[in-house]
Formats: structure tokens, C-alpha cells, sequence
């Protein structure tokens, strides 16, 4: 009787843990928000959504489905007028995770993984962890009968974006990793991730890495030389620099050294929200001085508020700070927070713009136009691609 209860037990944690887990650290502030106006609604339809950051795939859900829980999937991205979402992928977090200062050496991705039925090589490879979520994005985009299309190069953005502009519901996400400690000390993992379509990889997370230093990590330090190696690695493929969860040593290294616009996928603004995980003014303008963007987030610790209103507040300062060229949406939905909406609720960022009286065009360019310039210039071509590929495959 005991042995059969504890494979009950077992059985009940292995289908409904993650599902408990995953609804618990992923709520939305405001589920039934006021109804925006007309006139955000009318800007809201013309407007082609792009999202920096999500961690959607992280978690066993079918992100074809509309889901009673998190804030991603196809059909909730599709009511917001999402044109393009990244899909961060998340390999390594410590237990007791902070914005302040977190050690290397525990890891609850793993023990997420193992919970989720996820291949035995992931429960403890970090690189096999994101070439995993890789596969979930290639597979659901192939399931999807085009509704999702997974962006590698310029033309596959533009061919998008013409089928989205001649009428066609569909929406589209391309790949990034949250962290080089998932390259495990290895440059040859660049080009690994590469082929795996990753156009983006944040240089640090919660913890310091090979990489550099985070903001959140025991040391803080600055570019290291394997770091320097990945930066100039990933510029020649034509892949994305962020650095979000950087600390300000390595935001500074990183701007130093890279002749591509840099970005900052998701934070919030000092000025407004004053802690370790938000961005200064000089490193705004330094970000927007190589061309970059920088995502403002949807979450408290970003801009201290749980309402629409908490975000555009942060994004009018990066605004005045940089210029509206230079600011974008950097969600953080399913990344373990409690987010102001879910994808579905785009519009009430529109709403929340117009009120703090940004211009119509201004509206377009920070809910997506800006974001999507960056992606024009910065993703590789299909001949880099073809020509980055190893023969052998």
C-alpha cells in the first residue's frame, strides 16, 4: 500500500507540479482590466506588436492552445496583435534567486526539467536544456499550420511581415538564450546555437558566468576574455547581443568593444524604479549610441507598479532620455513574474501611452516599429546563414 501511494504521489507531482508551479509564479496583476478606449483600440489594430522577451517555453504547456495560465501562447498572442515574440530560453537558475547577489552553485532549471518528462541529457547539460527548448519553438511552428512562423534571417522578417500586412492572422518568434553559461565555456557552442536558430544571447543571468558579470552575481565583473570571444563570434553570425542582467562593469566592456547595436531585451529605468536590475541614464544612452533598443518589462521590480500606467511612466523617462527611437517592449512574460497583462492585453499599453500623450507614430515605434528596425538590420541573411552551416549537414 505504501509503494503504491508513493507512485501515486510520484505520478500526481510528475503531471501536475510544473502545471502548480508554473501557474503560481506566473499570475497577471490584472486579468479584468478597464476597458481601454475607442481610440486605443483603432491605434492598437494598426499596430504590428513586437515582445523581446518571454520564457513561454520553459514550461509544459502547448502554446498552440490558449492557456488557463501563464501570459504566452499562439491564439493569446494573435488577440494582441503580437506581430513577433522572442522566445528566450532559460537553462540555469539558482534557488533562492535575487536581483542582489546569487552564487553559481545550485540549479532549479534542473530538477524543472527532470519534473517536466524532459530528455535525460538536459537534466544535467545546460547546452542540451536549450537545444531542447529550441525544438519545442521548430516543433510548434510546425504544428501550427502557419500561424507561427520561426524568423532566422531578413527574409524570413519580411515575408512576415508581407503576409501580415496583406491581411493573414499569423504571428512569428525568433529564438534567445538568457545567459552564455548555457555555451558551457565553449565558443563552438556559438555556432552550435546558431544552427539551432538562437539570433540573440543574453550575456549573463542571475549569476556571474564565463561570460562576465551579472548584476545579480558575487562578483559584478566586467567582460572576460572567453566573453569577448562570444561577443565577436555572435557579430560575425549576426546574432544579438543583449544585455540584460548584466552588471554595469560588462554593459560598459560590452560597449566598448562591439560594432553592432546592442540590446537591452527587458528591464526597467533607475529613475523610476531605483534597485540593481534597472538601467541608469548613462547606460540607456550608451545602449542607444550603438543603435540598439532597450525593452522596458512588464513586471514590479522593472517599474515598481503592477498597472500599464507604472510601464509607460518608465518608458516616457527612457524616452526623454534617448529619444523614442530607442525604446521597446521587453515583457518578461512566463518568466516566473507577475506581469501588469498577458499577451492578449497588448492594448492596454497602447491605452496607457496615449494617455501619457505620446504621439500615434510614437505609439507604433515603441510597441514594435523600433524593435523591428533593430531585427531588419541586425539578422543575418539566408546566404550568411547557408553560409555558416557546416558542410557536413
Amino acid at each position: 500500500m505504501v509503494g503504491g501511494a508513493l507512485l501515486v504521489m510520484a505520478a500526481a507531482l510528475w503531471l501536475l507540479g510544473p502545471t502548480v508551479v508554473g501557474r503560481s509564479l506566473n499570475g497577471v496583476a490584472h486579468p479584468s482590466p478597464p476597458p481601454p478606449s475607442d481610440e486605443a483600440r483603432t491605434l492598437h489594430g494598426s499596430i504590428e506588436v513586437v515582445d523581446l522577451h518571454a520564457d513561454a517555453l520553459l514550461w509544459r504547456r502547448d502554446l498552440l492552445a490558449r492557456g488557463r495560465w501563464g501570459h504566452v501562447d499562439v491564439p493569446r498572442l494573435l488577440e494582441g496583435r503580437v506581430a513577433v515574440q522572442a522566445f528566450t530560453v532559460v537553462t540555469k537558475v539558482p534557488r533562492g534567486a535575487n536581483i542582489e547577489s546569487n552564487r553559481s552553485d545550485s540549479d532549479l532549471i534542473g530538477a524543472l526539467a527532470l519534473l517536466q518528462g524532459w530528455p535525460a541529457t538536459t537534466w544535467r547539460s545546460l547546452l542540451a536544456r536549450a537545444l531542447f527548448q529550441a525544438r519545442r519553438l521548430r516543433d510548434t511552428a510546425a504544428r501550427s499550420d502557419g500561424a507561427l512562423a520561426l524568423l532566422q534571417t531578413r527574409a524570413d522578417l519580411e515575408a512576415h511581415l508581407a503576409r501580415r500586412r496583406g491581411g493573414t492572422a499569423v504571428t512569428a518568434g525568433f529564438l534567445g538564450l538568457e545567459g552564455a553559461h548555457a555555451l558551457e565555456g565553449s565558443l563552438e557552442s556559438v555556432d552550435l546555437a546558431f544552427e539551432a536558430g538562437f539570433r540573440l544571447i543574453g550575456l549573463t543571468h542571475f549569476f556571474d558566468n564565463e561570460a562576465g558579470g551579472s548584476a545579480h552575481g558575487t562578483g559584478q565583473g566586467g567582460l572576460t576574455d572567453f566573453g569577448a570571444r562570444v561577443v565577436a563570434r555572435m557579430e560575425a553570425l549576426g546574432m544579438l547581443v543583449d544585455l540584460a542582467h548584466a552588471s554595469p562593469a560588462l554593459i560598459d566592456d560590452v560597449l566598448a568593444v562591439s560594432t553592432r547595436p546592442v540590446l537591452v531585451s527587458h528591464t526597467g529605468v533607475r529613475a523610476t524604479c531605483d534597485n540593481a536590475r534597472n538601467l541608469d541614464d548613462r547606460r540607456l544612452r550608451g545602449v542607444a549610441e550603438s543603435g540598439g533598443v532597450v525593452g522596458i518589462g512588464l513586471w514590479r521590480t522593472a517599474v515598481c507598479g503592477d498597472h500599464p500606467s507604472d510601464w509607460a511612466r518608465a518608458v516616457r523617462h527612457a524616452v526623454g532620455v534617448v529619444g523614442v527611437g530607442h525604446v521597446a517592449l521587453g515583457s518578461d512574460w512566463d518568466g516566473a513574474v507577475r506581469s501588469m497583462i498577458d499577451a492578449a492585453g497588448a492594448v492596454h499599453l497602447v491605452d496607457a501611452l496615449m494617455k501619457m500623450r505620446f504621439s500615434d507614430d510614437d505609439v507604433r515605434q515603441i510597441m514594435g516599429g523600433n524593435a523591428i528596425r533593430l531585427l531588419l538590420g541586425s539578422l543575418p541573411s539566408a546566404q550568411q546563414v547557408a553560409e555558416n552551416r557546416d558542410p557536413a549537414d
